[in-house]
């Protein structure tokens, strides 16, 4: 039996046994899946037990504070200097972040290398505005607070570094009404408007959704937002964060024992996943 856990605090109501479990069970693997919560002063003194493990998860506040303990960072983890997974090995400590693997299996079949509105640049913002400009986007428009602009600004900064081709552009929350900014090929939200339990708020003005072909939504709860049920009700192809969820996972999964999965079998368990947050989270038809 090989165990394997998920750090953070607080964990709440996380879905990672759940997911990890059935990934685990589609290959055969004696491996028990548990949840621990670690304050952050004692993480410190949690980091032997956890070396003791095949592998382990991070989640806030340890996704940083993290990295000293490691013996090394996949080259994922360097750019974002952020890890969610550990791989203990030969009595190494490895350190992958499988989100950015798990944001561009969802939106594989959407068009990055176009004109992108990206509304957020938090920590899961910034990943999703490096990667899209990395895979090619021709403009990048990021929608933020104004109190969050010098955060916007830095990562402008950096991503002129990194990908000097893609055009950014920053833009205050708001400014999207009536359709001002135009046509996008693909609109992403990284913030937590419309996030349980506020179901009822969108983050974007319903013109400027009408002029954008493609949706991803990193929320997964509800599994489908104000947001995700409006671009479905226009037509529009439209993921939401339960897809990035379960191919983050998979990564890790990847990472620990080489497993490999398909993609009939990941879509089951977004399913799954999305029957078991729908269930214990029940949105009232009213507020949607």
């Amino acid at each position: 039996m090989r165990y394997y856990t998920l750090i953070g605090d607080p964990l709440g109501h996380s879905m990672s046994p759940m997911i990890h479990d059935k990934l685990f069970a589609l290959r055969g693997r004696e491996a028990q899946y548990s949840l621990t919560a670690i304050p952050s002063a004692e993480l410190s003194a949690r980091v032997p037990a956890l070396a003791e493990l095949t592998g382990y998860n991070i989640t806030i506040p340890h996704k940083v504070d993290i990295i000293p303990f490691l013996d090394a960072l996949d080259e994922t983890a360097e750019r974002y200097h952020a890890v969610n997974c550990v791989a203990n090995s030969e009595g190494r400590a490895v350190g992958y972040n499988t989100d950015c693997v798990g944001f561009l299996r969802s939106v594989q079949d959407m068009p990055l290398n176009g004109r992108v509105l990206l509304i957020g640049c938090g920590g899961v913002g910034r990943m999703m505005a490096i990667e899209t400009a990395l895979h090619g986007a021709q403009e990048l428009v990021l929608m933020v607070l104004p109190t969050d602009r010098p955060l916007a600004e830095q990562l402008c900064a950096e991503l002129s570094g990194i990908a000097p081709d893609t055009t950014v552009t920053i833009v205050h929350t708001g400014s999207d009404k009536d359709g001002a900014l135009g046509h996008f090929d693909l609109l992403m939200n990284a913030c937590p408007v419309g996030m349980y339990p506020n179901t009822n708020a969108c983050p974007i003005d319903e013109a400027q959704l009408a002029a954008c072909d493609h949706v991803f939504d990193v929320i997964y709860n509800p599994t489908e937002t104000q947001l995700i049920r409006r671009a479905r009700a226009m037509g529009k192809p439209a993921v939401g964060g339960a897809a990035m969820l379960v191919w983050q996972a998979v990564r890790a999964h990847e990472i620990w024992d080489g497993d490999t999965y398909t993609n009939a079998e990941v879509q089951d368990i977004i399913r799954a996943l999305e029957e078991t947050v729908n269930r214990d989270f029940p949105v009232q038809e009213s507020s949607i």
